[in-house]
């Protein structure tokens, strides 16, 4: 094994977590705010409002919890006992929102996403800041986030083909959502024990200085951090609403029956599986922020092909949700690992290791691009007088749907391809930084 580059097994064990963290992190944002409006009664907004909410409070914890991480010294590593301990939280919340009933209040709901959202937190950060710890090296860590998109993905196929094979056994409004509680609460404790028994975790220098909370602030003077969490922002918001109105947008505005919606969901991360690898070759014959932004443009052209498909046409509807879900990977596993490099950075600059602080800053985007993306959707469809209920919407609701489905992620798209265009860390540049960083003293 050459030096910094990990094996298959090594990258899919570490990926492993990934099987059940996506997959509830899918129905958060695709299923449930439809499930709790359509077939448990709450009202457009009140659903809205309430992801929005729990989102953008959850926000606050991240800055927390990354320093927690990276203060954390135990035999096993600073952030594996902190993914054993976020899964019990997980479970919960599982089993809390995917076997609601009829009458739940928005209270109900707001009690269950804020555990859902608060043991997301600590599992994803706690993973994806161990992962830019396995490799230093600038290709090996596109390698490694690229497993961890796949397995990423893979868990996302996985939940969604349950509704599909539950309602073909037993048809019924709340088979499918359920069958997804059921997949989480065995999939989660499954998987993240595979990671954390069998994949080392690098130890930091019990010397080395200790991140603190007042460091945040100081993140924000690099110019490469602060161009990844932008972009990173604007392309969660653009993916987020394209996924809260994914099966709107199929049912209503393209006149597809549900069940194929969601055929149509299942392609698309399919797709997105297909062009993971096309990403993490972009990013090493180019630099990983002219393949993020490379995907950018193709999302535009993703949901260009979306917008001009027919109506109700099955072998363009199969056609277009592949093709659409081709870029879907390239954000998570190239942001990611531009993060790490970042990171670098930071620590041969600062002298302080604060990998955990930096995802933690991560995660927040992710969360206000996601809480945005539900929030403005649904209130936005409650605006132009869009009936979840109906198959019969007017000229206005409509237009209000491709507006916010088609136009307006196509926006964000452009603004995060320009963000990077100038983005300062090349691969030249981190080679660089890590022969710096080698000739430091330990500690």
């Amino acid at each position: 094994m050459r030096q910094g580059r990990l094996t298959r097994r090594n990258l899919a064990l570490f990926a492993a977590p990934s099987l059940g963290l996506a997959a509830i992190g899918l129905p958060l944002t695709v299923y449930l705010p439809s499930f709790y409006s359509a077939q448990l009664g709450l009202d457009l907004s009140a659903v809205g409002l309430a992801f929005m909410t729990v989102r953008l409070l959850d926000i606050g914890l991240d800055p927390l919890l990354g320093v927690l991480m990276d203060r954390t010294r135990t035999p096993i590593g600073r952030f594996k006992p902190w993914l054993a301990a976020g899964t019990p939280l997980l479970m919960l919340a599982s089993a809390l929102l995917f076997f609601a009933k009829p009458g739940v209040s928005s209270n109900y709901l707001i009690l269950g996403l804020a555990l859902a959202y608060g043991g997301w937190s600590i599992c994803v950060l706690a993973q994806t800041s161990w992962g830019s710890l396995l490799s230093p090296l600038y290709n090996e860590r596109s390698r490694i986030y690229g497993w961890w998109q796949a397995f990423n993905l893979v868990g996302l196929l996985l939940i969604l083909t349950l509704p599909i094979a539950a309602n073909s056994v037993d048809p019924g409004p709340t088979t499918g959502v359920r069958s997804m509680g059921l997949y989480l609460i065995v999939m989660l404790p499954l998987s993240a024990a595979l990671a954390v028994l069998f994949v080392k975790e690098p130890a930091p220098s019990p010397s080395a200085p200790l991140a603190r909370m007042s460091d945040w602030p100081k993140l924000m003077r690099s110019n490469a951090v602060r161009r990844i969490l932008i972009a990173d922002l604007l392309i969660g918001l653009a993916f987020g609403m394209d996924g809260a109105l994914f099966l709107f947008f199929f049912t209503k505005a393209k006149g597809f029956s549900s069940g194929f919606a969601n055929v149509g969901l299942l392609l698309y991360f399919l797709g997105g599986l297909l062009g993971g690898p096309l990403w993490t070759w972009l990013a090493r014959k180019t630099n990983k922020h002219t393949a993020l932004a490379a995907a950018c443009v193709s999302s535009i052209a993703g949901l260009l092909v979306l917008y001009v498909i027919p109506n109700n046409n099955l072998l363009w509807g199969c056609i277009a949700s592949v093709i659409s879900g081709l870029p879907y990977a390239a954000s998570n596993q190239l942001v990611r690992s531009l993060m790490a490099d970042a990171g670098d950075e930071e620590k041969l600059k600062s002298g302080v290791d604060r990998t955990g602080l930096l995802y933690a800053v991560l995660t927040g985007t992710s969360k206000i691009g996601s809480a945005l993306a539900v929030g403005v959707t649904f209130v936005g469809l409650d605006r132009v007088g869009f009936d979840a209920t109906s198959d019969h919407n007017g000229p206005v609701a409509t237009m209000g749907l491709h507006a916010l489905f088609l136009g307006l992620p196509g926006v964000l798209f452009i603004l995060a391809a320009v963000v990077l265009i100038r983005y300062p860390l090349t691969r030249q540049r981190h080679d660089e930084i890590r022969e710096a960083l080698e000739r430091q003293p330990a500690g």
